[in-house]
């Protein structure tokens, strides 16, 4: 059920987290490498970097690891205790109002998966690297 929910997840987000890495591939390709802006273009620049990164992840079996080890430095300030240390530094609620502490508990609980997943990653990393086998 959960690698269910992980490709529809995947299917979504990829494509628009990819966004700004499919701009900047065919950008360069345009402007400095002069191919003429197309649909054709843009159908194999896409879909090279799906692949590459697709074999990326099947290359290492240990990638799980490795989204759990970067996602807590990037994803977990990002999704979870900015944008309440934002909303808290804009809107200036009541303190200790249900706004409040409800973006506190957000900032504290980003704070803790951002010191936890890095660590839980880089177990996860060293445990699979003993067994270390390309395409396995």
């Amino acid at each position: 059920m959960a690698n269910m929910f992980v490709v529809v997840h995947v299917i979504g987000s990829y494509q628009i987290y990819a966004m700004p890495v499919f701009d900047m591939m065919e950008t360069v390709l345009v402007k400095k490498l002069h191919f003429k802006p197309s649909m054709l273009l843009r159908f194999f620049v896409r879909n090279f970097y799906v692949a590459f990164t697709m074999f990326i992840g099947i290359t290492f079996p240990f990638f799980g690891g490795l989204l759990g080890f970067f996602g807590g430095f990037a994803f977990a300030p990002t999704t979870y205790f900015l944008p309440c240390i934002m909303w808290l530094a804009i809107y200036k609620p009541r303190k200790f109002g249900l706004s409040w502490w409800t973006n506190w508990i957000c900032i504290v609980l980003g704070v803790l998966l951002m010191i936890v997943s890095p660590i839980g990653g880089l177990r996860q990393i060293i445990l699979q690297a003993k067994n270390y086998q390309f395409y396995s």
